[in-house]
């Protein structure tokens, strides 16, 4: 991968700093992981840009797959440890969001600032994370079956 610089943000944002990578990203932190799954989320994105960021997330090691074992058209997408690691990049920006934007939050959204309203930010990470380890590892094993 080539970087426009040696800027640690500027590397960042050449990973996943288009419209539709960190939703992407988002998304698999909410248990999605199939194409379906992805196209299903509320802001809409187009067949053919689901299927460009899934490439690029893969060829810049973000995400991977592994097929369904009943069906080889159909994969199962899951974020490898350096995906993971953006967990703390997407909670920050719903941080960001939450303190600085004066809208209404979707369900989700709003559910998820009521469940983790008393927690530290660190509690919160790290919950979450080991949370979608265990969601990928219980894929593994469904893909392994």
């Amino acid at each position: 991968m080539d970087y426009r610089s040696g800027c640690p943000i500027s590397n960042l944002v050449d990973l996943v700093g288009d419209k539709w990578s960190l939703l992407i990203v988002r998304d698999f932190f909410l248990e999605r992981n199939t194409f379906k799954q992805f196209m299903d989320s509320p802001e809409g994105i187009a067949t053919n840009i689901l299927t460009d960021r899934l490439k690029s997330l893969k060829s810049k090691g973000i995400i991977d797959f592994a097929f369904a074992p009943n069906n080889k058209k159909t994969k199962y997408y899951y974020l490898t440890d350096m995906g993971i690691d953006l967990y703390p990049v997407v909670y920050e920006m719903s941080m960001w969001s939450k303190r600085n934007l004066d809208i209404e939050f979707n369900e989700i959204a709003s559910d998820w600032f009521s469940d983790n309203i008393d927690k530290e930010d660190h509690e919160v990470k790290t919950k979450s994370v080991e949370e979608y380890k265990l969601i990928r590892k219980d894929l593994f094993e469904l893909v392994k079956a």
